[in-house]
């Protein structure tokens, strides 16, 4: 059976606040980067948006209270960029 592609997405948080419920932060992942701030998740540039938003929104999910603006963290995302 083929292994399914993966890639390394690299995340680093420049600001957060629970009580504002707000993280925001930069990824870049297979040569791509982007940008995403407060309120609803938007992925800016929309260049590979898709494959980028939902692994990052999983990521944010399962590790919010360990994240620390200022932090770098790494993620896998099942996709070839």
């Amino acid at each position: 059976m083929a292994r399914l592609p993966s890639t390394t997405a690299h995340l680093r948080v420049l600001q957060q606040s629970f009580s504002e419920q707000m993280v925001e932060g930069e990824v870049a992942a297979g040569g791509f980067r982007w940008h995403f701030d407060r309120g609803e998740l938007v992925v800016e540039p929309s260049l590979g948006r898709a494959l980028i938003q939902d692994a990052l929104l999983r990521f944010l999910v399962k590790s919010d209270y360990t994240l620390e603006a200022g932090g770098d963290y790494c993620f896998t995302v099942r996709a070839a960029f």
